[in-house]
């Protein structure tokens, strides 16, 4: 059974990523995510989940996400993504990031169209494209999937 845990769990991708995840045999979602004040049932904000997940969405602690998953999503949005996704990939966690910071390859090339620097440039354009028809062999031992 792989943990998985999910950051940014107020979204609709993570709504989605989190019924996908209660129906696959060998997934099992161990911690949600979110910066709301407090720590909300993920019932009271995904009411689609009541009843099939009893988690409370918690503020981001890395060590906390490593003691408690072996892969993580990240559905929070870019710029905002990257911060987070690299001391929890320096740290060894597995992560999916749904966010536009690893899409493309070079850091230049995201300033242009982001506005801003990317967070963690270094690992720009080494990342492992998310689609599995082109990139399935090198999926499965990637740290990160963009």
């Amino acid at each position: 059974m792989v943990r998985v845990g999910i950051l940014g769990a107020t979204g609709y991708t993570a709504l989605e990523l989190m019924k996908l995840l209660l129906r696959h045999p060998e997934a099992e979602i161990t911690l949600l995510t979110s910066r709301q004040e407090g720590e909300p049932h993920v019932g009271a904000v995904h009411p689609q989940l009541a009843g099939r997940l009893d988690l409370t969405l918690q503020n981001l602690d890395s060590s906390m996400v490593a003691a408690r998953c072996d892969c993580v999503f990240s559905c929070l949005p870019h710029a905002a993504s990257a911060e987070i996704v690299k001391p929890l990939v320096d740290g060894g966690t597995r992560v999916v990031d749904f966010s536009a910071d690893y899409r493309l390859d070079d850091a230049d090339t995201y300033a242009q169209w982001y506005g801003h620097t990317h967070p963690d440039p270094q690992r720009v354009g080494s990342t492992v494209y998310g689609l599995p028809e082109w990139f399935g062999d090198a999926i499965p031992s990637a740290k990160l999937v963009a």
